[in-house]
């Protein structure tokens, strides 16, 4: 069965990487963004390539207005979403010391980050209960994707990191209320990945790796985590809802 795929910040950087694989694996998508409609028109074509169906949902996910939106037109052209796959995400405009960061740089990552990837995995769980009697089963699923920063504080970057942990708990608490209809929910979480959010960084990013940081000696990319979600999406782990699933070249595992 072809699946239906929504994915928020799908235009760019890893959502575009993981569009990418899903168009591979045969997916219909529906990708978000808030950039207009022609700025993104070459990225949907490149898509469209694959021989799948795409269509633009543009959006801010940190809007209620916009959350509805970006749903109501994904469904008015699949009818039906299986698989909802949170990616939007920004990081601070700049770096603050914990200490100095102010209320408006931890409301603004929160609102993006946090804030509208719940409330849009509400929406779109109730629509899967709805539909959940016409599903095949593991059909549908929710792929939220955090950042290692869940877990490795940054202090200056502590809106981001306080963001990626609250996604993590949103894991678990939709992992447990989804359960009763079979909707798996997981978290991915990526390591340093090469995309247009670390470019400001990434020489010290390579230094570090260079020095040994990760286990295995590279930058991520973003077809890394394609491949990740790509798993999810074909319902090749369908009895490990909750999980976080690690894309970090061994990065976060303690050594000595």
């Amino acid at each position: 069965m072809i699946k239906n795929v929504l994915i928020t910040g799908g235009t760019r950087g890893i959502g575009l990487g993981i569009a990418k694989e899903l168009a591979k694996l045969g997916c219909n998508l529906a990708i978000n963004g808030r950039r207009n409609p022609e700025e993104v028109k070459p990225v949907l074509e490149e898509l469209s390539n694959f021989g799948t169906e795409v269509i633009y949902c543009q959006g801010d996910i940190s809007s209620s207005l916009d959350r509805d939106k970006i749903i109501n037109t994904a469904i008015d052209k699949f009818q039906q979403i299986h698989v909802l796959i949170n990616n939007a995400g920004i990081a601070p405009k700049k770096r603050t010391d914990l200490l100095e960061t102010s209320e408006e740089n931890y409301e603004l990552l929160m609102d993006t980050n946090l804030k509208g990837s719940f409330f849009l995995s509400q929406k779109i769980a109730l629509h899967m209960i709805e539909n959940y009697s016409t599903n095949v089963k593991n059909n549908s699923c929710i792929i939220n994707i955090s950042s290692i920063s869940a877990t490795i504080a940054s202090v200056s970057r502590s809106e981001y990191c306080l963001s990626k942990a609250g996604i993590s708990m949103m894991t678990k608490l939709y992992a447990s209320r989804l359960g009763p209809y079979n909707i798996p929910v997981y978290e991915i979480r990526p390591g340093i990945i090469e995309t247009d959010m670390t470019k400001n960084v990434i020489k010290k990013y390579k230094k570090m790796i260079m020095n040994g940081l990760n286990i295995q000696p590279r930058l991520g990319n973003t077809q890394d985590v394609g491949k990740a979600v790509s798993v999810l999406v074909a319902g090749k782990l369908p009895y490990s809802t909750g999980q976080v699933i690690m894309v970090d070249g061994g990065l976060t595992i303690p050594r000595l």
